[in-house]
């Protein structure tokens, strides 16, 4: 179970974030979760529950998921399909040159924070809107950076 290790990265970056922007409790976090990307949501959300606990200013914190739909592009027609649905092999031309497009992604999308937080971007903060860098580590293959 490698959801715990994210869990801990993503309260890591948390704090770095809260950090930066003078935040003392954030009450909820909304993750974008890539449909094909291995990490399990209700393992993920017991692994949160847990460890939110052992953090102050993540202390009833409520976990939020969006899933990022898994979609495949054929090279030989030029169509996208639903990876999960079909798999590799292209149900359109029959095709195996394919390659996932979206689907694996681990990203924070939004990160709140309680009314009475005193800062100026109010109580509710897209990922792109908090200042520093979050780096995710969850996808090895080709990290992704995200500004937030």
């Amino acid at each position: 179970m490698h959801e715990l290790g994210v869990v801990f990265k993503v309260i890591d970056n948390l704090k770095e974030v809260a950090d930066e922007n003078n935040i003392s409790q954030i009450s909820s976090v909304t993750l974008s979760l890539g449909e094909v990307s291995t990490v399990i949501p209700k393992l993920l959300t017991d692994c949160w529950q847990w460890a939110i606990e052992k953090h102050d200013f993540l202390k009833g914190c409520e976990l939020k998921i969006t899933t990022i739909p898994a979609i495949t592009y054929c090279e030989d027609c030029g169509k996208t399909y639903s990876t999960v649905q079909s798999g590799k092999i292209c149900p359109h031309c029959g095709s195996e040159h394919t390659y996932l497009v979206q689907g694996q992604e681990f990203l924070i999308k939004e990160i709140e924070v309680p009314e009475d937080e005193d800062h100026a971007a109010g109580t509710e903060m897209n990922a792109s809107e908090m200042k520093g860098e979050y780096k995710s580590a969850f996808d090895s293959a080709s990290p992704i950076h995200t500004e937030v």
